[in-house]
């Protein structure tokens, strides 16, 4: 007889109940729901749904604890069903929405194929991500979306919690659009930022931080960090840069840091930091997608990074923990 409890059946479960969580999320079902509890034939219409099919993934639901049964075939949402919706404080609608993308369950489904050639599977079909996303520009803003939001507590979390006293620049190496790097312009007065990217992501961020009245405080370089960074900065932020390369792309990049980074500097890096040991952690789970989608990415262990950071010319200093299982790594030139 099959152990319905035990892990590996757990894990097939979670298949069903994520599929249901798809259902909710892209049919807006949570949105319906928010003014108040309603039937299956009445959500099935707003939804434009298939009334038998809905009553089915909202009896699979209930069991997720995203809705609750109010009386025969009447649901309401729960609290956590709430995070379901657009727009709402921890909102994971575009989380669940991407993460059911096609391409996305192609990735894993086929990562015995990645794990036995040592190439992503996704990558050997659609390309890198970042070619899929040009291709498919509304699972890119999905991304995007699913990215912002993850960011937020974190980028408060960083600018309040880290002791920035003494780093008068802040380098912000891969900085994207620099909402980390306005976080900490806020709550930092006198601290001056730089901004370093592509030229087309740097003309976005230098638009974001002008709105957010930073523009004057802040300088905009474009460039490729396996070429070189900028120098003399107090400080260097890599935020969720390392995991998407291998040893020898991330030491190419940690090496350009330190040739730019004067004695004093601090290097600070906004990453997974898995246990080195079999504690669970939500950083192995996103490792197994970076092996899926990314052709050498990894999140990595502490001694990984101790190492890494070693072979570049840094000594890793202390590990600050941080919302949804992320850390700040902060690390000195040797």
């Amino acid at each position: 007889m099959i152990d319905s409890t035990g892990p590996v059946w757990d894990a097939i479960r979670g298949l069903s109940r994520f599929a249901a969580l798809a259902v909710m999320a892209e049919l807006n079902c949570a949105e319906h729901l928010a003014a108040g509890p309603m039937s299956v034939s009445q959500l099935a219409k707003a939804c434009d749904a298939h009334e038998p099919s809905l009553a089915r993934v909202l009896r699979e639901l209930e069991t997720v604890g995203v809705v609750r049964a109010v009386g025969p075939g009447v649901y309401e949402l729960t609290e956590e069903g709430h995070t379901l919706r657009d727009g709402v404080p921890g909102s994971m609608r575009s989380a669940v929405r991407i993460s059911a993308d096609t391409s996305y369950w192609y990735a894993l489904g086929n990562l015995p194929q990645t794990v036995k050639d040592g190439r992503s599977a996704f990558i050997a079909r659609f390309g890198t991500l970042y070619d899929y996303f040009r291709e498919h520009p509304e699972t890119a803003r999905l991304f995007n979306e699913y990215m912002a939001i993850r960011a937020a507590p974190l980028e408060e979390a960083v600018a309040g919690t880290y002791d920035f006293t003494g780093m008068r620049t802040l380098v912000d190496v891969g900085g994207g659009t620099g909402h980390l790097l306005a976080a900490v312009l806020d709550r930092h007065p006198g601290m001056r930022g730089v901004l370093f990217d592509i030229a087309h992501v740097v003309e976005d961020a230098r638009k974001s931080l002008r709105e957010r009245g930073l523009g004057e405080r802040c300088e905009f370089e474009s460039g490729d960090f396996f070429e070189s960074v900028p120098a003399g900065g107090d400080g260097y932020l890599l935020a969720s840069i390392i995991h998407n390369w291998d040893d020898e792309a991330s030491l190419r990049i940690l090496a350009n840091v330190r040739k730019a980074a004067p004695s004093h500097a601090r290097l600070l890096l906004l990453e997974m930091v898995l246990p080195d040991d079999a504690t669970p952690h939500i950083g192995k789970d996103l490792d197994m997608r970076m092996l899926a989608v990314t052709d050498g990415g990894r999140e990595r262990t502490l001694s990984e990074y101790t190492w890494l950071l070693g072979e570049a010319g840094f000594t890793l200093s202390r590990v600050l923990p941080l919302p949804a299982g992320a850390s700040l790594i902060e690390a000195l030139p040797r």
